[in-house]
């Protein structure tokens, strides 16, 4: 979901009033208007688009949840029968839309939020042309709000083209091409898979060090393993799969990697950041058909120079360097966010009264199942000061 942010100017309408405005039509907009509307509490979801999940929509096509499905549906209603352990883009897009069809929510579409603050005793939202008010607010809009692109010495000379992998849809288009993909993360190592399948030549520029962890552990989605250790101390639980990364994944500083000097699940508590769910790109950087580069000093007319003094030619440069969440680009409440408009909290009220955020912690145990714990957290905690 993606929100213009130009500065706010209250606009003199009929407002629309409701006990809860969510401010997004995601999965964690869609799972906190599920819970409240069980809890008998109205909500009002505004979504700037014409559908819900807008953000899976704009994914690449290859896309897969790289959780199980058991552990990634929404409060109330599992995926359907026959769908894959993994689901695809759009069997996700087809589960979500199914989801806020059978649960019935009031959902506002093409209302785009320019504005938001606290007026009194209520939260006022302005959209690009409706005003809405309501007791407690509800900010769903999430991490991947605002692709976020460094910019490199040299880069308006490059001759290639370069997009963020927002933009990215397939691998088709390249075929032939020499394609840098800048980014270790989930999307950076599906879309080089996509690239290599597709007849590109690829090669991943790894700035920092990583962390790589299995899709699964002999046949146990590890998901399902982070459940059964969340309990656990992030440095006792990397101690116990320590053994078991060595013998999945192996020595990955062997092909060019640097590894962190601590574990996947101290990474996710610490950083903030998911590791690598390795679902085929560790082999293709074993085999050479993917290179591994360092990070980015600058590009030249034809292609970039590496910090380490090495040069590649390349036709094309895909961006999967992540995103932003910037709610504080709409959102008047000082205190709420760090600096790059990130929450400081997620699923519980924040500082400012009637606030809540879902969907922004980072989790071991995957960002949809924590939606839906958060969402059930969060219209307890409304129902109990909101009368139904």
């Amino acid at each position: 979901m993606h929100l213009r942010s130009p500065a706010y100017t209250p606009v003199m309408t009929d407002k629309a009033t409701a006990p809860v405005v969510i401010v997004g039509a995601g999965p964690a907009g869609l799972a906190v208007g599920a819970c409240l509307k069980r809890a008998g509490i109205r909500s009002i979801l505004l979504e700037q688009t014409e559908t819900v999940g807008s953000s899976w929509r704009g994914h690449y096509e290859r896309l897969h949840l790289h959780t199980d499905r058991r552990n990634s549906a929404l409060p109330f209603i599992p995926f359907p029968p026959g769908t894959p352990r993994y689901a695809s883009r759009d069997q996700v897009v087809a589960y979500l839309e199914a989801y806020a069809a059978r649960v019935g929510l009031d959902i506002r579409f093409g209302q785009s939020v320019v504005g938001v603050q606290r007026v009194g005793d209520h939260w006022e939202v302005q959209t690009q042309s409706e005003r809405f008010e309501s007791s407690r607010l509800v900010v769903a809009t999430g991490n991947a709000r605002v692709p976020f692109t460094p910019i490199w010495p040299g880069l308006d000379s490059f001759a290639g083209r370069v997009l963020h992998s927002s933009e990215y849809v397939n691998g088709r288009e390249f075929r032939g091409q020499k394609v840098l993909v800048v980014g270790f993360g989930n999307s950076g190592g599906e879309i080089a898979i996509d690239l290599t399948e597709n007849g590109a030549s690829v090669s991943l520029s790894v700035r920092s060090a990583v962390n790589v962890i299995p899709k699964e552990v002999v046949g146990i989605p590890i998901l399902s393993i982070a459940i059964a250790q969340q309990r656990l101390p992030p440095k006792v639980a990397d101690a116990l799969n320590a053994p078991v990364l060595r013998a999945t994944v192996g020595d990955i500083t062997a092909y060019g990697l640097q590894k962190l000097p601590y574990g996947p699940a101290v990474q996710i508590s610490q950083d903030k950041h998911i590791p690598l769910i390795d679902i085929g790109t560790m082999a293709l950087i074993k085999s050479g058909a993917v290179r591994v580069r360092p990070g980015i000093e600058s590009f030249t007319a034809s292609g970039v120079r590496f910090v380490d003094g090495t040069e590649a030619e390349v036709d094309a440069v895909v961006m999967a360097t992540g995103y932003r969440a910037k709610v504080d680009e709409f959102l008047k409440a000082p205190g709420v966010a760090d600096a790059d408009g990130g929450p400081l909290t997620s699923g519980q009220e924040a500082q400012e009264r009637g606030l809540y955020f879902c969907g922004y912690h980072v989790a071991a145990t995957g960002m949809l199942r924590e939606m839906g714990i958060e969402a059930r957290r969060i219209a307890e905690s409304i129902s109990a000061q909101v009368p139904a």
